[in-house]
């Protein structure tokens, strides 16, 4: 694995300002998630997450130290968006996240890389990288992408019930390979729960999830288990009945029907 966009994505203006100026501090910022993903994948990546150890005040007296705007609606989960060169860039204090349910949470900030990276969904999307090019994995993510599989941090049925969006996101990231690596137990622990996931989320976000795989480097993989016998995974059909039962013409017509069109 070439680690050749790496060095690209260091070397972004922009990346470079942010390091400048928080790590002069006593305390460090990281980059975090699809933008390491991504790199190490060698595709470039719009969005832009820092992670930082810390809390979101001390961030805060820092942009306006340096008169970077930034917008805090999601301060009370210690994430604020900076506005750089019209570029939205998210930077989020190392957190852990208690008594979840659903998509709402507690949390708790820390000073620990590892906890912070153990409340993320996938191992791919829990790595981070510094601003001397060391990437930190803790649960292994580099080489799942190098085996080209997803796989959950922790227990899957339990991170699945703290939201169900990431089922969507499992078979979203699968697009990301040409022959990705599917893991059977998952499959299994997604059908049974798909059918739940209209209780925490509304039609709209679901059909906003799909139709991202549809941009994806390999999107027949989101939706078929075998493309060449136009077997569809489980979910596609699922979800298919409940947009019909609802009335939700848009998530049929201007979603899921696409499917049948799609080739590489």
């Amino acid at each position: 694995m070439t680690n050749y966009n790496l060095e690209e994505l260091l070397s972004r203006e922009v990346i470079k300002r942010i390091f400048d100026i928080f790590n002069h501090q006593s305390k460090e910022v990281r980059l975090v998630g699809g933008c390491v993903r991504d790199a190490l994948l060698s595709r470039s990546s719009k969005d832009l997450d820092f992670a930082a150890n810390f809390e979101p005040k001390e961030i805060i007296n820092i942009l306006n130290r340096n008169e970077i705007f930034y917008e805090d609606f999601a301060f009370h989960y210690g994430s604020i968006v900076m506005n750089i060169n019209d570029s939205k860039i998210h930077i989020t204090s190392l957190r852990e996240d208690i008594n979840q349910v659903g998509r709402h949470t507690n949390i708790i900030y820390t000073d620990n890389w590892k906890k912070d990276s153990a409340r993320r969904d996938f191992s791919v999307n829990a790595l981070y990288l510094s601003n001397d090019g060391v990437v930190f994995d803790y649960f292994n993510g580099k080489e799942d992408i190098e085996k080209k599989q997803i796989k959950y941090i922790g227990d899957i049925e339990k991170r699945i019930q703290e939201d169900y969006l990431r089922i969507f996101r499992y078979y979203r990231f699968l697009g990301l390979f040409e022959n990705p690596s599917v893991q059977n137990e998952y499959e299994e622990i997604h059908n049974k729960y798909t059918s739940y996931c209209f209780d925490y989320l509304s039609n709209d976000i679901i059909r906003q999830e799909i139709l991202k795989m549809f941009k994806t480097s390999y999107p027949l993989n989101c939706f078929f288990v075998n493309v060449e016998k136009n077997i569809k995974r489980t979910w596609v059909d699922i979800v298919k009945d409940h947009f019909l039962k609802t009335k939700y013409e848009i998530g049929i017509n201007k979603c899921l029907n696409n499917v049948d069109f799609l080739t590489y």
